[in-house]
């Protein structure tokens, strides 16, 4: 008896060694979402229509996911949540005693960490601040710095274990916050240099966390925006090839797809992955990881970039925010006026137009400033004639932009505008080349959508009467002729001007590197703030007339006409697919 036990121990271990000598393999995926901008529907509640992707179809994605690879998914959200969607505002300012739409999705998706991006920052501390509260998962955001301690506003990083796999998740803003926001968003805040700050909590992580993957989670674009002595608004690719550590970078902010493999200093390649915005796509990652006595002996990275605008919204998800959508939809619906006109945003790009008047001539009625500067904020939408709704005004103006009243110089009005218009116009050669600055590599990029430069800075003004030579050089093109009260205009008298927060903060740097006012001297110029978003006093103003006629104020126009006027036909036919207004 005691022979056979004897004999069976020695079975067993000769069959249990082997399989103790063998890896663990151990697959890991990973997915990551970016700049939803309040896409948790299949429904846009501004034009009350169906839209593919959405936070309903990563719910279906995700549940897949997890019935296949139980205890193996990390999902992960890059930040530009809070802002987007009427649903978004509602939530945010209309009824802040109600858990946040965002935190909702966030939770009951089962998110494990997410960063924070500027436009959720725009929010000001009230949202912001509760939407942490509110999230169950760690809100990451290692250069996001406390100037009364130091230390990081949010959680660094966080360690997330699958399968005794230790994934560390280190969370970036970019820099670049300050120029788009005044500081009461951001107060009691500072933003570190995102490629220091990479370096030192890398470093920290690998010291004291000893992960077996190092994951980045930044709000920041792959390379180029504002570049300052002091930081890169975009600085995924230099964090990448200069710091060591990292396996893979998920990254958002400018909303262009994008996967490739970078080297860093290491040696180590690098996954970079880019999903755009909206969630019609997915960055996922699948990791395949041989472990040998608590080891990694091996470990397999694949990524891609996942098409979800079509697979199936999940049943159970919308079920789950069946009264918030139908609560968001009644009031986006209701209706606050009348247009005798329809409003298209396309004809901005073409000249004077009824679209950016209305905002122009109501920045200059509520402010009383001399001069008005605004942009187009969506690429091509329409108000029909007609009723106008409050989801209208989502359409007239996309951001929750306040206004701000500031000294301008009449030469520093035109250096603006010239700097403007340089991104916005081509210097045509001849008669048949595109006045429009465009670019098809931009065509699928809802910042720029054919354009070569975002729309969202082509700076038009009121006040002023003017032209746009497009035969000269850039920096040559505008000359104002004068006052559009008739009265002189003067390079060298200072005039108050009227722009939104965006702007007015550097957005663009069409104020600091077009109109050359240095950014330190910024605040200093500010006459006036308003208390609330533009859009509120839009809606304000249409219920108060209760009928609106808006017109275009014809204070300028593209020169020479022989040239323009066939071009801008054309442009307009390649870009939106109609000739005419």
């Amino acid at each position: 008896m005691r022979n056979h036990l004897l004999s069976a121990i020695l079975l067993l271990l000769m069959i249990s060694i082997p399989a103790l000598s063998r890896p663990k393999t151990i697959r890991i995926d990973i997915v990551a979402t970016t700049d939803v901008h309040g896409s948790f529907f299949p429904i846009d509640h501004v034009t009350n229509r169906p839209v593919s992707g959405g936070m309903s179809r990563v719910a279906h994605y995700v549940d897949s996911l997890r019935k296949a690879n139980p205890d193996g998914v990390i999902l992960l959200d890059n930040g530009d949540i809070l802002q987007g969607q009427p649903l978004c505002y509602y939530f945010n300012y209309l009824h802040p005693e109600r858990e946040n739409i965002a935190s909702s999705c966030l939770n009951y998706l089962r998110y494990d960490a997410i960063t924070w991006g500027n436009h959720d920052i725009e929010t000001g501390h009230d949202v912001y601040d509760k939407f942490r509260k509110e999230t169950t998962c760690p809100a990451l955001g290692a250069n996001i710095i406390r100037r009364d301690t130091g230390a990081p506003y949010l959680n660094p990083y966080t360690i997330i274990e699958r399968q005794g796999v230790r994934v560390a998740v280190i969370g970036l803003l970019t820099a670049a916050v300050p120029y788009w926001l005044q500081e009461e968003k951001w107060s009691g805040m500072y933003f570190e240099n995102t490629l220091e700050a990479a370096r030192h909590w890398v470093e920290y992580v690998k010291t004291v966390e000893k992960p077996d993957i190092i994951v980045g989670l930044f709000h920041s674009g792959l390379e180029g925006g504002i570049s300052t002595p002091d930081y890169e608004e975009n600085d995924v690719m230099r964090i990448a090839r200069e710091t060591g550590g990292f396996d893979i970078i998920f990254f958002g902010h400018d909303h262009r797809s994008h996967i490739s493999r970078v080297t860093g200093p290491d040696q180590k390649s690098v996954l970079l992955l880019n999903s755009a915005s909206q969630a019609k796509y997915l960055s996922k990652v699948t990791v395949t990881i041989q472990k040998k006595r608590r080891r990694v002996v091996g470990c397999d990275i694949k990524g891609e970039i996942a098409d979800i605008r079509n697979i199936p919204v999940d049943e159970a998800y919308m079920s789950h925010f069946a009264a918030a959508a139908d609560d968001v939809a009644a009031w986006s619906q209701r209706r606050i006026g009348r247009t005798e006109t329809t409003l298209r945003s396309a004809d901005c790009f073409f000249g004077s137009s009824a679209f950016t008047d209305l905002m122009h001539n109501l920045q200059l009625k509520l402010t009383g400033a001399d001069v008005s500067i605004a942009a187009p904020l969506t690429l091509n939408t329409v108000i029909e004639r007609g009723d106008i709704t409050v989801a209208d005004l989502f359409k007239l103006y996309r951001f929750e932009n306040t206004l701000y009243t500031m000294r301008m110089t009449g030469r520093e009005i035109l250096r603006h505008l010239e700097m403007s218009y340089d991104l916005w116009t081509n210097t045509m050669r001849g008669p048949d080349d595109h006045i429009m600055r465009l670019d098809s590599l931009s065509v699928n990029d809802n910042q720029r959508e054919g354009f070569a430069h975002p729309f969202y800075n082509f700076d038009s003004a009121a006040g002023i009467d003017y032209v746009v030579d497009v035969t000269k050089p850039d920096g040559e093109k505008v000359s104002i002729i004068g006052m559009s009260d008739g009265t002189p205009f003067s390079l060298d008298r200072q005039y108050n001007v009227v722009m939104n927060s965006y702007r007015a903060n550097g957005g663009g740097e069409l104020i600091t590197r077009g109109a050359g006012i240095p950014r330190d001297s910024i605040e200093s110029r500010i006459i006036k703030r308003s208390d609330k978003d533009f859009r509120f006093y839009l809606m304000q103003e249409i219920e108060r007339l209760g009928v609106i006629a808006p017109r275009p104020n014809e204070n300028w126009r593209f020169i020479p006409d022989e040239w323009t006027v066939p071009a801008l036909r054309r442009d307009r036919q390649l870009l939106f697919n109609s000739p005419h207004r």
